[in-house]
């Protein structure tokens, strides 16, 4: 395979990143832990399956988080307090002393000096090794203490004087209770020197990159030289460093191209533009779409019409009318004769759907099906008796779409929106509601616009639309900090707003108490202002309320005879009073930068200047406080989602964990965006020229856990 195709994609010299830590998390998916291999029992392995190692190749790319130089003694007198060093000594006296707290005190001595290592944590071996005249190792930091320096808790090895140094720097591996690190050590050692690892990437290409070969890069990870400095190799940019992280992304996006390629070689119905019922659909709106609009909905449209299945991501900033476009494909589907469905992850933003999309397309005569848990039994069977028979062909509703007794035989196109929220599962059954040897178009929406990077890794396998204008009139959101005890202020704001004929949403944290957190529950504030209000109707809705009480409330909120909402994250997403001008958030340091914009969207609707008071405890963590300077400072939802990815990472962001998305342990999209472009590029190639060697970078990296991304 040669290199030559892709020097357009290779930058001369690759940019060094500044250091950072791996993620803490293990990758997504699962495999069954092993019995154990040649070296390792079942009780070692289980214990290995804590931190993600299931085998040999697992070991190998378990790299340290740090490292510690043992290729070196410092006498004590040369030992600088707050730096871990390395000491030879002889012991002089060891003793369990009891005055106070029971420890084993250690004196000792070199050529230079003397030390005390005290233990408070020992067992009886260890005193034992450390009894007078023993000669030891000991690693840990000198500080003062009151009869001279002293090491709390060193690491001590007893050996012979003399005996040889270690010749690598020593790695600290990530481990698990249970699991020592001398123990980890062994293992990895074992498994780079039975285990050899093979380097698939063309010697031209790593040339000009500069990086060395896999194994190269792995020995130097593992086992640096003591030449090397420590700040040299745990910075993240160091060519070892990038080498790996090449062949971490160059795995995923081999991945994310396969699952793509697999669902392109599916069989899906298409459904032609007709422009009967879009066309009307447009005439009546008492708005005309965006540029955006109408350029994201031509994309699905193409899609639509072809015979392959659509895997398309609609994304947008709050506000930008992403369930028009969302309409416009549905409608789609019924002017081919065949249905189409909206699922959202909540009921309350499922209804909202619902009302919007009957109340557009009842003077089409078209009728819209709702479902979901809460309706009447007899209702709910009628539904699904018209579903199944396709007299109805357009239906919207919660996770209850996915139940087994839903029929949907026409099925054309699902809807998902608030894609993240929903699990790998759900959204492989909601696909299955089609015909036998048929694969409906799936439409993914999110309110969470996605970086370019992040984008570029998570959601390869997909096609990526973008509503990136907001429709004309949405007035601009004011954005205030207030501290927790100017409550009173805040609250004579709220009556000054609703007594203008105006109406505000006050959201909450947390439904019930907790001493822990000491936030405010919704059934306090909901008190607390109906009593502080008596001329205004307060309402009340969160998650633990029945449906109809839920509804009922956010019926009379929309129609302005409630004119304060106490609320908890339920009304995050879907929710449109146009007259709602003003939002508090309460303890606003408690939630993520996501929630946060979400939450301020829900006013700027209508006419009137919207404002969002983002109320705050004090003392706030430096999080906290990341969070609060970027939604106070930024209005552009992207702008919003790439400080939300470098605050959280992208695990989190994107909620892999249901996403079914191998999560990166080394690479950094925002950090190593080069090697992301050159990743997809290499990508393509592999898959088209040397197809088994995809297949043994993946192994490598994923095992059989890439087929989650079947969803």
């Amino acid at each position: 395979m040669s290199a030559e195709p892709l020097a357009d994609l290779v930058p001369a010299e690759l940019p060094a990143g500044p250091a950072r830590r791996p993620k803490g998390e293990g990758r997504t998916g699962s495999r069954p832990a092993l019995k154990g291999w040649p070296g390792v029992g079942p009780q070692l392995a289980e214990r290995l399956a804590k931190i993600d190692v299931f085998g040999p190749s697992d070991l190998i790319l378990h790299l340290p988080l740090r490292y510690e130089d043992e290729t070196r003694l410092t006498p004590l007198a040369d030992a600088r307090p707050g730096v871990a060093v390395q000491c030879e000594v002889e012991v002089l006296s060891s003793e369990i002393t009891l005055g106070g707290r029971r420890q084993l005190v250690v004196r000792a001595r070199d050529a230079s000096g003397e030390v005390t290592l005290r233990f408070v944590h020992f067992y009886a071996a260890q005193q034992k090794q450390m009894a007078a005249g023993a000669c030891l190792r000991v690693f840990g930091e000198l500080r003062p203490g009151f009869f001279g320096l002293e090491m709390i808790h060193p690491r001590v090895r007893g050996v012979e004087p003399g005996a040889p140094l270690p010749e690598s720097l020593t790695p600290v591996y990530p481990t698990t209770a249970g699991l020592a690190q001398s123990a980890l050590r062994k293992l990895v050692t074992g498994a780079l020197r039975h285990n050899g690892l093979r380097d698939e990437l063309p010697d031209g290409l790593r040339q000009r990159l500069h990086l060395p070969s896999l194994p190269d890069a792995l020995r130097t990870l593992h086992a640096p030289p003591p030449s090397m400095a420590i700040a040299d190799i745990e910075d993240r940019g160091h060519p070892a460093w990038q080498r790996i992280k090449l062949d971490e992304l160059l795995a995923q996006q081999i991945s994310l191209r396969r699952a793509y390629a697999a669902r392109r070689a599916k069989n899906a119905p298409s459904l032609p533009p007709h422009d009967t019922l879009t066309r009307a659909l447009l005439g009546q709106l008492p708005f005309a779409l965006t540029g955006a609009q109408a350029r994201t909905f031509g994309e699905i449209a193409r899609d639509l019409a072809s015979a392959h299945p659509m895997q398309r991501l609609l994304q947008g900033d709050v506000g930008s009318g992403k369930t028009c476009v969302a309409a416009l494909a549905m409608l789609q589907a019924a002017e081919n004769g065949r249905q189409a469905v909206l699922m959202a992850p909540t009921e309350i933003l499922a209804e909202q759907h619902y009302r919007k999309l009957a109340a557009w397309l009842a003077p089409l005569g078209l009728e819209v099906a709702w479902l979901s848990g809460s309706r009447r039994k007899k209702e709910r069977e009628a539904t699904l008796a018209r579903l199944a028979s396709a007299e109805i062909l357009l239906a919207v509703g919660t996770h209850a779409l996915i139940e087994d007794p839903v029929s949907l035989p026409l099925l054309a196109l699902a809807v998902v929106d608030e894609q993240h929220r929903f699990g790998v599962r759900q959204r492989l059954a909601l696909r299955e509601k089609g015909q036998a040897g048929e694969s409906p178009h799936m439409l993914m929406m999110s309110a969470t616009p996605i970086p370019r990077t992040l984008a570029m890794s998570y959601y390869a396998d997909l096609d990526v639309s973008v509503l990136d204008e907001l429709p004309p009139g949405r007035t601009p959101i004011v954005t205030k900090l207030i501290k927790d005890e100017r409550r009173d202020e805040v609250i004579l704001r709220v009556r000054q707003a609703c007594l203008e004929g105006r109406q505000a949403y006050w959201v909450c944290p947390l439904i019930e108490e907790s001493e822990a957190l000491q936030l405010k529950t919704a059934e306090e504030c909901y008190e607390m202002l109906s009593a502080a209000l008596p001329e205004l109707r307060v309402g009340l809705v969160h998650g633990r309320l029945k449906n109809d009480e839920k509804s009922a409330t956010m019926a009379a909120f929309i129609g302005n005879e409630v004119q304060v909402l106490v609320a908890t994250t339920v009304i995050e997403v879907g929710v449109d009073v146009p007259n709602a001008s003003l939002m508090v958030i309460e303890h606003a340091e408690r939630f993520g930068l996501a929630q946060l914009h979400q939450l301020r969207g829900r006013v700027g609707r209508g006419v009137h200047e919207s404002v969002c008071i983002l109320l705050f405890a004090q003392p706030l963590s430096q999080t906290g406080r990341e969070r609060l300077k970027a939604i106070y400072e930024h209005t552009d939802g992207f702008v919003i989602a790439r400080e939300d990815l470098r605050i959280r990472g992208p695990g989190e962001f994107i909620g892999a964990r249901q996403s079914g998305v191998p999560l990166l342990r080394y690479a950094d999209l925002e950090e190593d965006a080069v090697l992301v472009d050159i990743a997809r590029g290499l990508a393509e190639e592999i898959l088209r020229d040397a197809p088994q060697v995809a297949d043994a970078i993946t192994a490598r990296w994923f095992g059989g856990r890439a087929s989650l991304l079947k969803a």
